[in-house]
């Protein structure tokens, strides 16, 4: 997928914290601990890293499911942290997410129509025969007979629930997705149906998404631009094109190592990593990837690298990297 055209800024996220209390002492995990970016206007900024790195916190902070312990979020201008519940509320019509299992994110109790008209009764749209109208046109819309919003969730597939999903994160016309792991949870061959429908859709309603997702060439795929967690931090950002071509930190790099080629005579050099991922109650000093970096050096552990623009368009945190030690020292607000 091409870069997006358009750079007017939908969302701005600036020294995100969130940390959470460890029941019976005064330690914290250090879940997101100081990360910023921004999403675009139509736009999809995949976000991946490997499974606790803090992905899923940070969507759940950008729309407040959860508290954020600091920093800034600005949504169209609008600082969504200081926001009382009744302008939240009245936010989160613009603001939607489609989660990563299916099968819990659907009410068992509620029929389809339900479910998907919910949204509907929550903020008062419509009549009754407007918002019956609505559901029929939404479950049309993500592939799916209007017939079944009279049927339970559990009568579906995977791939039919992740539809419903879909249809009702439509339903108030939002401008912005949280796609939290949406087809991991998913048949391989369904996967492919259901980002073909959230690409169809981005063009047709004009959404931006946050992807997050630990598949790396699902991402590819779908983004526009991506960032790489590790522990909590961004360590790089980039167009999907430059990151995948040119990965420059040495964690994207044997991230992508990993990726499966279809190809059995097609080999890759794979970058294995050693040791575990340090807890993030206690992260290393200086770079939180030096205990497992092949390239570390005694610097690493006394300068914490922050996200600078070394390429036009492509940030990254490592002092080893050509070029770092003299970019600008600012934060980038890619």
């Amino acid at each position: 997928m091409s870069p997006t055209s358009s750079r007017d800024t939908l969302v701005k996220v600036k020294g995100l914290v969130k940390h959470f209390p460890v029941e019976g002492s005064d330690d914290v995990v250090r879940a997101v601990d100081g990360v910023s970016f921004e999403i675009f206007r139509g736009e999809t900024l995949g976000l991946v890293g490997e499974s606790g790195c803090g992905k899923s916190t940070v969507g759940r902070c950008l729309l407040r499911l959860i508290e954020p312990t600091a920093g800034e979020i600005t949504f169209e201008g609008r600082d969504v942290v200081s926001l009382g519940k009744h302008e939240l509320r009245e936010l989160r019509r613009e603001m939607q997410i489609v989660f990563q299992d299916p099968y819990a994110s659907l009410n068992p109790r509620m029929k389809v129509g339900s479910i998907v008209g919910e949204p509907l009764v929550i903020h008062n749209i419509g009549t009754k025969k407007e918002r019956r109208e609505r559901v029929a046109e939404l479950l049309k819309r993500v592939g799916l007979n209007p017939d079944y919003s009279k049927r339970y969730a559990h009568e579906f597939s995977g791939g039919q629930r992740q539809r419903i999903g879909v249809a009702r994160t439509l339903a108030l016309n939002p401008k912005l997705i949280v796609a939290d792991e949406p087809v991991s949870a998913l048949d391989v061959s369904v996967q492919a149906q259901v980002v073909n429908l959230l690409q169809d859709l981005q063009k047709e309603y004009k959404l931006a998404y946050l992807f997050i997702s630990h598949g790396l060439a699902v991402v590819e795929h779908i983004s526009n631009r991506v960032a790489v967690m590790y522990l909590g931090r961004i360590v790089e950002i980039a167009t999907a094109a430059d990151l995948y071509a040119q990965p420059l930190h040495p964690y994207t790099k044997a991230l992508l190592s990993a990726i499966p080629i279809p190809d059995p005579k097609h080999k890759r050099e794979r970058i294995v990593l050693g040791g575990d991922v340090p807890t993030p109650i206690n992260p290393p000093s200086g770079c939180r990837f030096r205990t497992r970096c092949p390239i570390a050096i005694d610097e690493c552990a006394q300068i914490d690298p922050e996200l600078r623009e070394v390429l036009p368009g492509h940030s990254v945190a490592c002092i080893r990297v050509p070029g770092w030690d003299k970019a600008s020292s600012s934060e980038s607000s890619l």
